[in-house]
């Protein structure tokens, strides 16, 4: 049997991740039975041993290791599906336009370039309605792959441009964005070594990124305001000057590697109003 149902996934996916049935009977809302039964079914079907179960709990056998990286890669495929396929037929909501577009974007980068993107596609012929929505400084590539966005903004080498296309917009520098009245912010410029553990001045941490010693940051506001007052520090793309408070300073790094700006979409997509959008940021 080659064919797996998504229900069959969902209830694998809950149990891999939780390694407890009891958990992740709870966590799908059912009782706890017939999703062991349903689980023993699947292997019987697959003919492999998905989990190893002692009294010790449960564990993944290397083909469950497998089923967990696929099956969370199908769900996502068929989340995104339903949602393109809602935003495509107008179904997101009163007044939704049946045109249109949502672009992802990493908060307080590109905006220049964002500025020029928008209001040039606009003012094309026929030119689809785009949404743009905010995101964390790695959750780009997330929101392509589940469907949230269409199309997005990403920077590499922060962002990974794996399983999608893409175009090359623009490369630029890299600043330190720090107090304007820490001592560091008369310096014409830094290198990455300065600003990695200044005491008292921890690099912010955006959602979702890895444990660190800065504040964890939610959205560019919250950023702003703790460097103004002397609590953070962040490195950003140079293109991060355009939201720059007085409070704040800018101070290049010399040694950090360039970000890449690129447009970058689902390989699969067939979506005209994407190709046009394409098509206008290329030309920019």
């Amino acid at each position: 049997m080659d064919t797996l149902e998504t229900r069959e996934l969902r209830y694998f996916v809950a149990v891999a991740e939780e390694l407890h049935f009891g958990r992740a009977a709870g966590r799908l809302g059912i009782a706890q039975p017939p999703l062991s039964r349903a689980i023993q079914r699947l292997e019987r079907r697959l003919g492999v041993r998905l989990l190893e179960r002692d009294r010790r709990g449960v564990a993944l056998t290397a083909a469950g290791e497998t089923l967990l990286s696929e099956g969370r890669a199908a769900l996502a495929a068929t989340t995104a599906a339903a949602r393109r396929t809602r935003r495509a037929g107008g179904a997101e909501g009163p007044g939704a336009s049946r045109d249109r577009l949502v672009l992802a974007v990493k908060a307080a980068a590109s905006h220049e370039l964002l500025h020029k993107l928008l209001d040039t596609y606009a003012a094309e012929p026929g030119a689809a309605d785009v949404e743009v929505l905010p995101s964390g400084t790695c959750e780009q590539g997330e929101m392509l792959r589940d469907g949230r966005a269409d199309v997005a903004l990403m920077h590499a080498p922060f962002n990974s441009l794996t399983g999608f296309d893409s175009e090359e917009l623009t490369s630029e520098g890299q600043i330190a964005i720090l107090p304007a009245a820490h001592p560091l912010a008369a310096r014409t410029a830094l290198t990455l070594a300065d600003v990695a553990d200044v005491p008292g001045l921890p690099l912010a941490r955006w959602s979702g990124s890895a444990p660190g010693a800065g504040p964890l940051i939610h959205d560019q506001t919250q950023l702003a305001q703790l460097i103004a007052l002397g609590r953070t520090a962040a490195v950003f793309p140079d293109s991060a000057r355009a939201w720059l408070w007085a409070e704040h300073a800018a101070v290049p790094l010399t040694d950090a590697p360039p970000v890449v700006t690129h447009l970058a979409w689902p390989a699969h997509s067939r979506s005209l109003a994407l190709a046009r959008l394409v098509r206008t940021a290329t030309r920019l």
